[in-house]
């Protein structure tokens, strides 16, 4: 298969996916190597093909099914302990977060998808970080961090806001 075709293919294959495929799943179902897909993506993406990475693989984004509705940017400072519980009480309202990003005094944003819709992605998000032993984002900026959130109405994320504001959490 040569790769036009294999590009095409691998769009196919993650529209049918109901959720992230790793790389190297991706390498053995078509048979080349993951660094091989990494350019394949990068190809894909560069013809403006909506493929997001996440710690668990790539999935195709169509924004109107991720996004629940409504949106927000949240301002965030917490301790590494407290990280678990953040996601856990914005997914425990219904809500999802998209990102994570900062504002590095030298690099500028940095952005990261996250895509965590459930307390299940977020334990196992914590999970490879545990094991991975790569600090958050928050360590390069004394804590202060910002996600992308949706929820199914303004009402939830009103509610998630004041939950994260009870816990001390959310800053802005």
């Amino acid at each position: 298969m040569n790769g036009t075709a294999r590009r095409t293919a691998i769009l196919v294959y993650l529209e049918r996916q109901s959720g992230p495929v790793s790389g190297s799943e991706l390498a053995r179902q078509f048979g080349v190597s993951r660094q091989l897909i990494v350019q394949d993506i990068a190809l894909l993406r560069a013809e403006n093909r909506n493929i997001v990475s996440t710690n668990k693989g790539y999935l195709l984004f169509h924004p109107q099914e991720k996004q629940k509705g409504c949106t927000a940017v949240i301002t965030v400072n917490h301790t590494p302990d407290q990280a678990l519980d953040e996601m856990l009480s914005v997914v425990e309202y219904g809500g999802s977060l998209l990102d994570v990003f900062i504002d590095h005094e030298l690099y500028g944003q940095i952005r990261s998808n996250l895509v965590i819709n459930d307390s299940d992605d977020a334990r196992e998000f914590f999970q490879k970080l545990s094991q991975s032993g790569a600090p958050l984002l928050r360590e390069f900026t004394d804590g202060c961090h910002y996600h992308t959130i949706s929820a199914p109405s303004e009402k939830t994320l009103d509610l998630i806001r004041e939950e994260l504001r009870e816990k001390g959490i959310l800053t802005g």
